[in-house]
């Protein structure tokens, strides 16, 4: 996937991804199944951005982590309610395919380039986001142990402690760097460039020990998520099954 070019070579490009929504299309309505033709899509797509009515879609992070689930998301809704609700949720919000693929086999259907940008995404945005969760958490139960009231905004003593200075600080930092305009706020389309510079910005500056640490935390916290989402799956699964 290309990084987000002028708006003319990106309009030199759109019939590549028409021709990806056509396969789809086209490999569904034959009677493929929906996620290897979704796949082959994925790997025939060339935008890194586009604007779809009044929603804004960045495949391409920071010019360098693909969110391959963004990209499936608009895909799928070009199926026109062809993909079952239950596996469209499943792979949406919880990252699980319909099909058994390992990495080696997802890597080859959507293509080297693509799949490392794919792991841009997950180490640069997944993990960094659970990171950030996880130090949240720990600084509620250290307020919580003490009682603590009239604490500042949560989100600015995180930032200190994962990236060793505030929120506001870093989000100038950022917006200087990409050319934004001053602006004590960011844009829900934004957050995840956001997270990714915030991800480098740590490699930068955190020695290498101390981001080793970091990085075991933030998985432990995934892993974390995961079971409590099995458990709630494994609930309803059951009540389901009672009624």
């Amino acid at each position: 996937m290309a990084e987000k070019r002028a708006t003319s070579d990106i309009e030199e490009e759109a019939p590549t991804c028409r021709e990806a929504l056509t396969h789809l299309q086209q490999a569904v309505a034959a009677g493929s199944h929906w996620f290897p033709a979704l796949l082959e899509a994925v790997a025939m797509w060339q935008l890194p951005e586009e604007t779809v009515g009044e929603r804004r879609y960045c495949y391409l992070v920071g010019g360098e982590a693909f969110d391959w689930l963004l990209l499936a998301e608009r895909l799928i809704e070009s199926l026109d309610g062809a993909v079952p609700e239950e596996q469209r949720e499943a792979l949406l919000f919880s990252g699980r395919m319909p099909l058994d693929l390992d990495a080696e086999e997802f890597k080859a259907a959507v293509g080297a380039a693509k799949h490392t940008a794919h792991l841009n995404y997950l180490y640069g945005v997944t993990v960094e986001e659970a990171l950030q969760l996880a130090v949240e958490e720990e600084l509620h139960k250290e307020r919580f142990a003490q009682c603590s009231t009239h604490c500042p905004p949560a989100g600015e003593e995180v930032c200190r402690r994962v990236y060793g200075k505030g929120q506001m600080e870093l989000l100038e930092r950022f917006r200087e760097e990409r050319g934004m305009p001053p602006s004590d706020s960011i844009a829900y389309s934004d957050l995840k460039a956001f997270t990714y510079w915030l991800f480098k910005y740590r490699l930068r500056n955190c020695d290498r020990a101390r981001v080793a640490s970091d990085t075991r935390k933030a998985l432990l916290q995934l892993s974390k998520l995961e079971r409590a989402r099995r458990r709630s799956l494994k609930r309803a699964l059951s009540a389901r099954r009672e009624m």
